[in-house]
């Protein structure tokens, strides 16, 4: 994983202003065949930018991104950028075309969590009874073993059914180490069946990744655990919302949006925006990674 950041600045009152910046990172799979297919850059969120920000400004940032993608040694060109936007970005949505990006349709959920009664009478019925009938506890992690063991579980979903690329686990101590994410873990029998890393900004808290067993701790019901815990833990953090961080696209069906559908929250749709560096390795890739994941 390679990072990158990239900037815009205008005279504000005759003094240069950092007006929008962007930081991602381009990943790739670790086998070289599916390197060859899956290079790509991710702005994670989406850009940041300054609240009286113009369309020429977002514009010009997004045609720099561009530029520094091109020009940047990274073991060869990403096959495309894509931002994952974590907000709307609909009022600047032409200035992202201008730039040469196309807008993606997908959708995601937000949970208001202001009012934890309110919260409780969202979720369906389903989630209630499972979260009454699970005896498995939930608790932040306290060792680097628990983060261990959790990743353990994640690279296990990752490898059978996600199958996409996973960050090693050094990338999660070290974001444990730091402070930069919380881990919510669920237990059964002192074991750690599940969890969810959740990363927080001033409004919100973010979840970045969420695994169960849950085929092993069926009656335990750990990744409805894990996420109503996280929940919980943003409404007692006086956090206003919880993100549950993309539910798909609109026109496909999505087991994982069927599964966040129960917890109540407001289906957005702020969609990605997506440059395509390499056309022809897009769409091949597109194909090729579809028959890698079956």
């Amino acid at each position: 994983m390679t990072p990158f950041v990239v900037g815009v600045q205008s005279a504000v009152n005759g003094l240069p202003t950092l007006r929008g910046v962007c930081v991602g990172y381009v990943t790739k799979e670790k086998s070289r065949l599916r390197q060859f297919f899956t290079r790509r850059a991710i702005i994670p969120g989406g850009p940041a930018l300054a609240d009286d920000v113009t369309s020429a400004e977002v514009s010009a940032l997004m045609r720099a991104v561009i530029s520094t993608i091109y020009a940047e040694p990274f073991n060869r060109q990403p096959i495309y950028i894509e931002t994952r936007n974590f907000e709307d970005y609909s009022q600047w949505q032409s200035a992202f075309i201008e730039a040469g990006f196309s807008y993606m349709k997908h959708l995601n959920f937000h949970v208001d969590c202001t009012d934890r009664e309110v919260m409780q009478g969202r979720l369906s019925d389903n989630r209630r009874r499972q979260l009454r009938r699970s005896d498995a506890t939930t608790a932040p992690a306290q060792s680097e073993q628990e983060i261990r063991e959790w990743y353990a579980v994640l690279d296990h979903l990752y490898r059978t059914k996600v199958k996409t690329p996973l960050w090693p686990v050094e990338f999660f101590l070290d974001a444990y180490r730091q402070g930069v994410a919380t881990f919510m873990l669920v237990k059964h029998d002192h074991r750690v069946i599940g969890g969810t890393m959740m990363v927080m900004s001033e409004r919100c808290v973010y979840e970045w990744f969420e695994c169960g067993m849950n085929a092993t701790y069926r009656d335990q019901y750990p990744s409805v655990m894990a996420t109503w815990a996280g929940i919980i833990y943003a409404h007692e953090h006086c956090y206003l919302r919880y993100d549950m961080m993309g539910a798909g696209q609109p026109d496909k069906p999505y087991g994982v949006r069927d599964f966040k559908s129960e917890f109540g929250g407001t289906m957005v749709q702020h969609g990605r925006f997506l440059h395509v560096c390499q056309p022809c390795l897009y769409h091949l890739g597109t194909c090729a990674v579809r028959l890698l994941k079956r």
